[in-house]
Parts: C-alpha cells; sequence; structure tokens
C-alpha cells in the first residue's frame, strides 16, 4: 500500500507575508513622499529668502545711493561696507562727529527699508551687529594674545556703538519694540580680514557688519543683509 506524504497548507503564512511586504512597500513609499516635500519646502523658503535678500539689497542700494550716503552693497549678499573714517577716529571706538552725522542718515534709510519689506519684517529673527578690526591695530605694543583681544575689545565696543546710537536715530519707531528684542552685538576683532590680491587690505577690514538672520536658518548661521563701518 502506498501512503501518500502529508502536505502542509502554508497559504495563511504566505497571505502574512505578501500581507507585510505590500505594507513595507508602502511605508517606504511614504517616507519617500514626505522627504520629498520637506526637501522641496525647504528649498523654496530659501529661495524666497534669496529674492527677498537681492530686493531688499537693492531698494536699500537705490535709496542710499539717492541721498548721497556713501556705501558699498553687494546686491546678491545684500552686506553694507562702511568705511571706519566714516564712523570713528584712529584705535577709538567712540562716535567722531562725522560718524554721528553718518548714522542720522543712515540708520534710518536701513531700519525702514527692512521694515518696510512685508517678507523681511514677517521672517527676521536677528539683526546682528558685529565689529571687525585690521590685524595691525596694536601691533608690536603687545603680545600676539593680547593684542588679538585688545582689537577684541575694540570691535565689540564699536559695533554697540553703533547699535546703540542706531537705535536713537529717528526711524519709524512703531518696530522698536520688535528691534529691540532683534539686536546683537558682537566682535570679531581681526579674525575675518577682507583679503584682496590675497593681501589683507587694513582699511576694508575694518568695518561693522550688520547681519539680519532669518527665521529658520539661526543654527545654520546664515544672514541675509549686513552693513560695515570701521
Amino acid at each position: 500500500m502506498r501512503v501518500r506524504p502529508k502536505i502542509e497548507d502554508n497559504s495563511d503564512n504566505n497571505i502574512f507575508w505578501v500581507t507585510m511586504t505590500d505594507l513595507m512597500t508602502g511605508l517606504v513609499l511614504v517616507f519617500i513622499v514626505l522627504f520629498f516635500y520637506t526637501y522641496m519646502t525647504s528649498h523654496y523658503q530659501k529661495f524666497q529668502q534669496e529674492i527677498a535678500k537681492e530686493n531688499a539689497a537693492k531698494s536699500l542700494q537705490e535709496t542710499l545711493r539717492e541721498q548721497n550716503i556713501d556705501a558699498s552693497i553687494d546686491p546678491s549678499s545684500g552686506v553694507v561696507k562702511i568705511s571706519d573714517l566714516e564712523l570713528f577716529e584712529v584705535n577709538s571706538y567712540k562716535l567722531s562727529d562725522k560718524g554721528k552725522a553718518y548714522l542720522d542718515k543712515f540708520a534710518p534709510v536701513y531700519l525702514n527699508s527692512i521694515f518696510s519689506n512685508d517678507y523681511l519684517n514677517k521672517h527676521i529673527a536677528k539683526i546682528i551687529i558685529q565689529g571687525h578690526t585690521d590685524s595691525q591695530t596694536f601691533k608690536g605694543t603687545y603680545s600676539d594674545d593680547e593684542q588679538y583681544m585688545k582689537n577684541m575689545e575694540l570691535s565689540l565696543n564699536r559695533a554697540f556703538e553703533v547699535a546703540n546710537y542706531m537705535t536713537n536715530t529717528p526711524y519709524n519707531k512703531e518696530n522698536g519694540n520688535k528691534l529691540r528684542k532683534m539686536i546683537i552685538v558682537e566682535g570679531a576683532s581681526f579674525s575675518d580680514p577682507v583679503l584682496v590680491n590675497g593681501k589683507e587690505d587694513y582699511n576694508k577690514s575694518r568695518r561693522v557688519e550688520l547681519k539680519l538672520v532669518m527665521k529658520g536658518s539661526e543654527q545654520k548661521g546664515k544672514n541675509l543683509l549686513a552693513g560695515s563701518s570701521h
């Protein structure tokens, strides 16, 4: 008598694994869609910021030119560079009479141009006012470490003086409370010199930069607008 081997019915197990495979495939697709959505949203926001930055920089550049305010502005980065001779005496952080007169004209234009831009007004997180010096200031009088820290003190004090004076100029005071919450003052000593043909340009290295940091980019250290004074 022949005995037929018993065949196990694995249909339930097969259905289970097919179902799990479909589920995992669906989850992977969901993660892929979410990834690309986040990626595209982030890049769209960055694109908006870049457009707003360029428009604000161009508008500020035109306004300063119309009012005969001497300043160099990068139309793509929004960085404003002002000679230290416009603001301070040599090795001093106290604003000169010329510096006060300059900020009386520059500050209202700069601040009002920021707050009158709807996109910038809604998306600015911080305004960083950062002082810079050149590597020759105090050179030979102190040790290298002492020289660096003396320049750090000078750059910080200069940034503070600019911030203090700017907030007291006759800009639109409706934005005063917002401005006070945004301002950060920093000193950079001569850690970030301006190079021309590979060499430090001492005059251009001495500056105070005003940087607008957008919401969502604080952790990345990205800036929108900057202005410098020496």
